[in-house]
């Protein structure tokens, strides 16, 4: 019973975690290049509201991939995918109509894409020839109303989370960067949302920038770590769309936290030495659609000088701090096996 509880949790975890990805692959790639572009090339203005619209649909994806891993047949699959969406909070009901807002709730969206699977898995044997009529009207009804009855508590887990952040803005500024750069790097392998979290607490400044630093920390240790048994597309993802991919992997092996959390840790001393700025909108995104170097140049100025900074710390540090901390936990220690970090798609 519960290594099939466990089996059940895995999938619904690693289709989660390839949802996330897919939806906001996209505009991490493209979103802030097209912005750039757009003043001189307007047509561009188009292909810069599609990328970014891709986020809102988080849960669709995060359905799709989910019943994917369970091998559901299309109609079950498309059900799933819809379930998760109506329930996940990108889709906001007024009394004007309906409004696609941000990303959603992942927790809220790991939860129900769930609990439609097994409400598929319970009614299959029942409907027989009546599938197509019964399969999604009941599981919309059941698994995402009680989806959409549970989204408000999901968020007050978030907010819970962002209160206790907040407390520790009254720190000392390096023991603070330090602080947040790691439990940003602990959210942003969990289903909360760390920018969510960021934007909840109005998180600036040189917190912001730490926040961001974690995050790529924790991106390329996870990326250089799992070389050896991913493809370098999914290794790539890890940095440039969200780190969120290895959730799966970060549940069932603990012990990987061990490089992120020293890595991410060293980061934050150097966001408060280098003062690296952020903004409540751009803390949580890390190298994501190059929102935090970004940021940060924004505030500090463009020039030679600040670049060359940003890309120290935003690139060639933790790729540094990504090979040293896996010499020393994979291949001196032999704490971590390779194995562990591997992904599948």
């Amino acid at each position: 019973m519960m290594k099939s509880f466990k089996s059940f949790l895995m999938n619904v975890l690693n289709g989660s975690a390839l949802g996330v990805i897919a939806a906001l692959i996209p505009g991490a790639l493209l979103g802030e290049l097209f912005k750039a572009l757009t003043p001189s090339f307007p047509a561009l203005a188009f292909m810069t509201q599609i990328v970014s619209a891709t986020n809102t649909f988080v849960g669709f994806a995060i359905g799709v991939a989910v019943a994917i891993r369970f091998a559901l047949n299309p109609l079950e699959t498309i059900t799933v995918g819809m379930t998760t969406m109506l329930a996940g909070g990108s889709l906001q009901f007024l009394e004007t109509g309906l409004q696609l807002k941000g990303t959603g709730d992942i927790i809220t969206m790991c939860v129900t894409a769930g609990l439609a699977v097994a409400v598929i898995q319970f009614l299959r044997p029942l409907v027989g020839a009546y599938a197509i009529l019964v399969i999604p009207t009941l599981t919309v009804i059941v698994a995402g109303g009680l989806g959409r009855v549970l989204y408000p508590y999901f968020i007050l887990i978030t907010g819970k989370i962002g209160e206790f952040i907040a407390h520790l803005l009254t720190l000392e500024q390096t023991t603070l960067c330090i602080c947040l750069a790691i439990i940003f790097a602990l959210i942003i392998v969990s289903p909360i949302s760390s920018v969510g979290i960021g934007i909840a607490i109005s998180l600036a400044g040189v917190g912001s920038g730490a926040a961001n630093l974690g995050i790529v920390a924790c991106g390329f240790a996870l990326a250089i770590a799992g070389r050896r048994v991913n493809s370098l597309g999914t290794c790539i993802a890890h940095f440039i769309g969200s780190p969120k991919l290895s959730m799966p992997n970060i549940i069932s092996h603990p012990k990987l936290l061990l490089p992120i959390c020293l890595n991410a840790g060293i980061m934050g001393l150097l966001a408060s030495v280098f003062y690296i700025q952020g903004t409540p909108l751009s803390a949580g995104f890390g190298l994501s659609g190059l929102v935090g170097p970004v940021n940060h140049l924004n505030i500090v100025g463009w020039t030679a000088g600040n670049g060359l900074v940003t890309v120290l710390l935003f690139v060639v540090a933790p790729i540094v701090l990504g090979f040293a901390s896996d010499y020393l936990f994979v291949t001196r220690l032999g704490w971590i096996d390779p194995e562990n970090y591997r992904i599948t798609i």
